[in-house]
């Protein structure tokens, strides 16, 4: 059975958040106000101020514009976008966000996607776009046990059968650049192909393959070691301890938003400063926002901890696109012993959040790819 869904933030959580960003007990800063030690006081008490300020009810109002709704897969509740396009031959697209993401970051694509010709672009690359809620994010809640990225590839497969699209493709940025081609794999007899764009696993580098790079492939591989050294920690927490973490998170507004805006700074286009320099921050904080009225800060993490030690079998299927960021650390040669890739473009503006740091490069690509396989 699928239902109709809409987001309805009770009035009494609203005024909650704003109690709990007034009565903030704020950390001691340590020496310095860099981000080495992970994000800055004085930086977090600004973007809470802005936070108490931001008006919920324009983006619930915005979200709510789309259809939604809620179906039971493998005894998990999924939530789920469903738009489907006004062109009759629109291909159906299942889109996956990852963490700490959410529906919300498709906003600016789910238009051009849908609805081209609207955009000034050509009605034969319009999708029916489904984008559900990943198990244990968003409203996909609760969860159960053993959700992994397999699992959910196969959920996805159920979906996109229970919605009647017998042909259809998937695209992602990070659990979506996993889970995108699970799906692919799954179900190769009706998904016409794979794009992908976000992915920050660490190339897995064969015997010789160090020789063999270019110029940008160093610079890349060397700003991956550099974030395997230094930033994986939140990663280490989630992927073992994610209950225990999740105490302070879904007991402080500040504490989830911390969170979050590290992954923001460290993951965005690496030539602009701050995370509102690449991503509207009124967006930025409908994503915080939904992680906090629906306190999944625990059901999030535990998809680190469900894929800490399970190795995702992923071997060259169907065709297979990929759009490469800047913070992207992937590697074509390496990439293409998992991947049958046919398409490769790699953007110098943008970041790891390229359906909010680059959507029109992002549709565009999108669009080229599928071009050639729908």
């Amino acid at each position: 059975m699928i239902s109709e869904f809409r987001i309805g933030v009770p009035d009494a959580e609203l005024r909650e958040l704003r109690e709990r960003l007034r009565r903030v007990r704020w950390p001691r800063q340590l020496p310095g106000d860099s981000w080495e030690r992970g994000v800055p006081v004085g930086y977090v008490r600004r973007v809470a101020e802005r936070w108490a300020a931001y008006d919920w009810r324009a983006w619930e109002t915005r979200l709510n514009g789309y259809p939604q709704y809620t179906t039971e897969i493998d005894g998990q509740t999924i939530h789920f976008l469903h738009v489907r396009s006004p062109e009759p031959g629109a291909l159906p697209l299942i889109l996956t966000h990852g963490w700490p993401g959410s529906v919300a970051e498709f906003l600016e694509v789910l238009g051009p996607l849908t609805d081209p010709a609207a955009y000034g672009g050509d009605p034969r690359d319009a999708f029916h776009v489904v984008a559900p809620s990943v198990p244990g994010h968003g409203f996909s809640v609760p969860l159960a046990s053993g959700w992994n990225h397999a699992r959910i590839a196969r959920a996805w497969v159920e979906l996109m059968r229970r919605l009647g699209y017998e042909r259809y493709g998937a695209q992602g940025g990070d659990t979506g650049s996993v889970v995108s081609p699970l799906v692919g794999q799954a179900d190769p007899e009706h998904v016409v192909g794979v794009h992908i764009n976000g992915g920050l696993a660490y190339p897995e580098l064969e015997p010789g393959d160090r020789e063999q790079l270019n110029d940008a492939e160093r610079e890349r591989l060397a700003a991956a070691d550099r974030l395997r050294a230094v930033g994986t920690g939140y990663a280490d927490l989630q992927g073992t301890r994610p209950q225990t973490v999740s105490f302070g998170l879904s007991d402080s507004p500040v504490g989830q938003l911390a969170w979050i805006l590290e992954k923001f700074w460290e993951w965005t286009d690496p030539a602009r400063e701050l995370p509102e320099d690449a991503v509207d921050l009124d967006h930025l904080l409908t994503d915080v926002s939904i992680y906090w009225f629906t306190n999944t800060s625990a059901t999030s993490a535990n998809l680190y901890y469900e894929n800490h030690s399970v190795a995702d079998d992923l071997r060259p299927g169907v065709p297979t696109g990929v759009a490469l960021f800047p913070t992207d650390p992937a590697i074509r040669r390496v990439l293409q012993r998992r991947h049958h890739i046919v398409h490769w473009s790699e953007f110098t503006r943008g970041g790891h959040f390229a359906a909010l740091e680059a959507p029109d490069l992002l549709v565009d690509d999108i669009r080229t790819f599928f071009r050639a396989v729908r």
